[in-house]
């Protein structure tokens, strides 16, 4: 039988273009990898939606971002571009022990918003 387990998040992106010109690089570092900032060059839509993305799979880990690092839970671009999850250190482990390797993730957002929805799949 086939384990499956979803988490959802929506944030509005002036949450975190607020926290950009309260506390900037260091609430950047906190939360995004050098990877990841590298690939959105800071704009406050996709800084969003890879927020929502981490909580949206600390959420399907059943653990909550509290339980795992920010940084430990990754979104890269796969070869389409597309959403692409890495996992590090804990996130990985506990993600592991939930038996889950494969994941599907969506993001998207308008003007105001921005949303993530995430599908862990495993045995």
């Amino acid at each position: 039988m086939s384990k499956l387990a979803t988490g959802v998040d929506l944030i509005e992106i002036s949450r975190i273009s607020r926290a950009v010109d309260r506390h900037g690089e260091r609430f950047l570092r906190r939360i995004f990898t050098s990877k990841e900032l590298a690939l959105i060059s800071h704009k406050p839509a996709s800084l969003a939606g890879r927020f929502a993305a981490k909580e949206a799979v600390a959420k399907a880990l059943g653990s909550g971002i509290g339980d795992v690092g920010w940084t430990e839970i990754e979104i890269l671009r796969g070869p389409n571009n597309e959403p692409e999850l890495h996992l590090h250190g804990n996130a990985r482990r506990v993600a592991e022990q939930l038996g889950y390797h494969t994941w599907s993730i969506s993001l998207s957002h308008s003007m105001d918003f921005a949303i993530a929805m995430v599908t862990a799949m495993g045995d």
